[in-house]
Formats: C-alpha cells, structure tokens, sequence
C-alpha cells in the first residue's frame, strides 16, 4: 500500500518518531511519508541522531546527512547537560562548547531555533527550587544571546513531565523570570496532559510566547502513547491555537511505546493525516486532508 502524502508546513515530523533507525534510515523514511520539515532530535539516551560528544567532523556529517535529504529543519532538539546542575569552572567550558558545537550545527542546517530542556530529568531541585530555577534561566538567557549571534533562535520545552519543571505551577516560575526574554516555548501536548495541566488554559495563558507545538498523545502520568489512544484533546488545542492566531509549526514527536517499530510509518501516516485534518491544511494535490 502507498502511504506517501505531501504535507505542506506547519506540520513536520520530529526524527525522534524514527529513533530506533540510524540518523540516514530515519531521514529517510520520513521523506518517503511526504514531509518536508523535520525536528532533529539530539537528546543523548532519547534520540542519538546527533552525538552527544560533537566535533568539527561529527557536526560536518550530520550537516552533509541534513542537506542530501532535501528536508527542512525547523528545530533542533538538544541537551547540553542538566541546566540546575553546580558545575565546576572546567565543566562549565565543556558545557559552552557543547552549545557552540550545537549552534554551528544549528546554522548548518538552516534551522530556526534550537530547543534546550527545563532542568534535569528529576522533580527533585539539586539545591532548592528557586535557586535552580534562577541558575536555568542564566543558562536559557546566555544561550539565547550566542544564538542570536547566528540568527538562530533559543525555544525551551518548559513543561516536560520529566524534569524540574514538570507542572504548571513550576512553569509559571520559570516564565516569571524569562519574562522580557527572547526565549520562546515548546509546547508539547502530551507533558501538559501527563502533569494534568489544560492544554487550552496553558494556550491562553502563555499565548505570546509559544513558538513550536510537539504532538503526541498522553494520560495523566504516561507522555508515550500514540494519537487516539490517550486523553488529549487535539481538536480543542488546535482551535484555541487558531484563536490566539498562532502563526508557528507542529511537529509529530511520536516517542510512543504501544506499538511497534514496524507500525511506525502507518501510524505517523494516519496521525499526520489526522492533525492536517484538524489544522485546516491542503496537501500539494490542492485537496483538503
């Protein structure tokens, strides 16, 4: 059965949704479903399509993957250690390099922005939480002005079930001290249903600041399930993303663990299909999805 269908943006897919194939498979399987714009997940222990230890020939080699695939990059999805962490003055230059190294990744591929996390994967602050959250915002604001530097911008993921800023009452604070910022949000559905947090009041709420929407389904605890087989209401997100004339991308961040690798595209296929549905956008045939 042919799958392929042409998806105009705002809808992309994340490499993270093919993490079990190697960077080139998974490029291209996604081409071959119709994308045109990816996230490039560079999440060490999540998605090893880029490597966590980056040199001049590593980042040279994912660039040259990005480029022959003929797909956009809308973000990349990175880490450059936990941001709450006390580093030594040594391991705050490896940290600096790091980013240095993801940012000349970063240009290469011609992304917009790329995406840091919210502290470290534990609910747990390392001193206290305001002294964390302080100690994450220096980091988000330092990077956001070497990025500016290469015309990228910095977006954080600052509700994520997993790390220090895993519920609303946490993301508050962190906002509170970005505010005047030019970080802008991730919003990823499935952490905001995960932590029992409304998606529609998260919208409103933050509506300035949101610049990239992941996709995937959720439950109360639980962030790994595919479209349809959680409790997130997409098409209610969606409008009150389209009332607040949210003008940025989705991307399908399809780490799901109900079903198996070879169901992968078949499942990406029918969530794109169904989000398309949703966000109101023709494919390239000028039919409505």
């Amino acid at each position: 059965m042919d799958m392929t269908m042409a998806f105009y943006p705002p809808l992309g897919c994340s490499t993270i949704s093919f993490r079990h194939q190697d960077l080139l498979t998974a490029l291209t399987t996604i081409r071959s479903l119709g994308f045109e714009e990816i996230d490039l997940g560079a999440l060490p222990g999540v998605c090893n399509h880029v490597p966590f230890v980056l040199d001049d020939r590593a980042v040279a080699e994912v660039i040259g993957s990005i480029l022959d695939s003929g797909l956009f990059v809308r973000s990349v999805n990175a880490d450059i250690g936990d941001l709450n962490a006390v580093l030594t003055p040594s391991a705050q230059l490896e940290r600096e390099e790091h980013l240095n190294k993801l940012l000349d990744l970063a240009s290469g591929v011609g992304a917009k922005a790329l995406v840091l996390p919210c502290g470290a994967l534990c609910h747990d602050p390392v001193v206290g939480l305001d002294e964390d959250l302080d100690r994450i915002v220096a980091e988000l604001k330092s990077a956001a002005s070497r990025a500016s530097e290469r015309g990228i911008q910095l977006w954080v993921e600052s509700l994520h079930f997993l790390r220090l800023s895993w519920n609303l009452d946490v993301c508050t604070k962190l906002h509170e001290r970005l505010v005047g910022s030019d970080v802008g949000i991730v919003m990823d559905f499935s952490h905001l249903v995960a932590s029992e947090t409304d998606p529609v009041g998260f919208i409103n709420r933050f509506a300035q600041m949101i610049q990239h929407v992941h996709l995937r389904d959720a439950v109360p605890g639980n962030i790994n399930l595919s479209l349809g087989n959680g409790a997130v209401d997409f098409a209610l997100g969606i409008q009150a993303l389209q009332a607040i004339r949210y003008q940025g991308h989705y991307s399908l961040e399809l780490e799901t663990r109900d079903i198996s690798d070879d169901e992968r595209p078949e499942v990406t296929m029918a969530a794109a299909r169904f989000i398309t549905s949703l966000i109101g956008i023709p494919s390239l045939s000028g039919e409505q999805i």
